[in-house]
């Protein structure tokens, strides 16, 4: 699957290793379990580390491995499952990660523009077009109604005179 990280098109530095697999060295993406299981040994590897993060799990459940993670995959096993993007959410506005989040699985050409609003810089593209076309879908649209983390005023705020954030 093509990768697109801050809108361009770009290869994966990071591999996927499985739960029995030995940690090879360089960046790798670990899945939830062994995040879990391994926290502490896997904290004090040297290079960097993200995990796969399945939409059915408490992101709470990251808060103490956030300080060392430098990317969090997160699943869409199907388009019309939107739990990620509240994932995503809550990691970036109430937990401050600063990482890269990826948009992983059924991610789709139409969603792109309300994952980025949600606070994904990263996607695991099903179709190469998609990842070419990727500036353009998130030029769809410039107003907006719901206010996200992303800094875009919304249509209340521009009408207010607000520039910038508005709250929730």
């Amino acid at each position: 699957m093509p990768l697109v990280e801050t809108g361009t098109p770009s290869p994966a530095p990071y591999i996927r290793v499985a739960d029995d697999e030995t940690l090879p060295d360089g960046a790798v993406i670990v899945t939830a379990e062994r995040l879990l299981a391994e926290g502490e040994s896997l904290r004090q590897r040297n290079g960097d580390l993200g995990v796969l993060w399945p939409n059915d799990r408490d992101v709470s459940e990251l808060e103490p491995f956030l300080p060392r993670l430098n990317l969090i995959a997160l699943d869409f096993p199907k388009f019309r499952d939107g739990r990620a993007y509240s994932q995503a959410r809550l990691l970036r506005e109430r937990y401050g990660f600063k990482g890269q989040l990826r948009a992983t699985g059924n991610v789709l050409r139409d969603q792109f523009l309300h994952m980025a609003r949600s606070g994904f810089d990263a996607f695991e593209v099903e179709k190469d077009a998609d990842a070419a076309d990727f500036e353009q879908a998130l030029k769809t649209y410039s107003t907006f109604y719901q206010p996200t983390g992303d800094g875009r005023p919304t249509v209340r705020s521009l009408r207010a005179g607000i520039k910038g954030r508005e709250g929730a």
